[in-house]
């Protein structure tokens, strides 16, 4: 594992692990201005600005003892704190179950990762985002579920269904002012 780190350049050099695919399905009131509940495309962007991080991430539980070794050698080989070949970078994140160091790729959670792990750190981070009713995490033969109480709480401009975003009530894509 280690000459996979030492041995290659620029993104080469963050562990790359398991693939998986996520489906996020959000559940509210049609919104008359667009037909929809949500736009799919904007549900896509909110959850990826979070979810990029983990994007070719190396993901350790916080007891890992792995996790103290690959830090000392993205010390050593200056990337700790990022890679100018690092442009998958997400805003970093600490909650409970999971913290984001996105110029190093990497996750450390408190718990094993596992679908249902994930599962659990996706809604943690999006759930006052969207109105989230059922995730679903696939990654190889492994798959996972569940299922939410939704908010309908979340208020969406009228003109292209994004969220409005702050207090002022302004839509973040077309302008839109409530």
């Amino acid at each position: 594992m280690v000459l996979l780190v030492c041995g290659f350049q620029g993104e080469a050099q963050y562990l790359h692990g398991h693939t998986g695919v996520l489906t996020i399905e959000v559940e509210d009131t049609i919104n008359e201005g667009v037909n929809m509940v949500y736009p799919c495309n904007e549900i896509q962007k909110v959850a990826w600005e979070v979810l990029k991080n983990f994007d070719h991430a190396l993901v350790l539980r916080k007891d890992d003892p792995l996790l103290p070794v690959i830090l000392d050698v993205y010390e050593k080989q200056g990337i700790k704190n990022g890679h100018p070949q690092n442009k998958m970078k997400g805003e970093a994140f600490k909650t409970e179950l999971a913290t984001a160091y996105p110029e190093a790729r990497l996750v450390v959670t408190k718990e094993t990762m596992t679908v249902e792990g994930m599962i659990k750190i996706v809604y943690d981070l999006l759930k006052d985002k969207l109105n989230i009713a059922k995730i679903t995490f696939t990654s190889g033969v492994n798959a996972g579920s569940a299922e939410f109480s939704t908010k309908h709480n979340i208020e969406c401009c009228p003109l292209c269904g994004v969220a409005l975003n702050n207090e002022e009530g302004v839509c973040p894509k077309c302008g839109y002012r409530k």
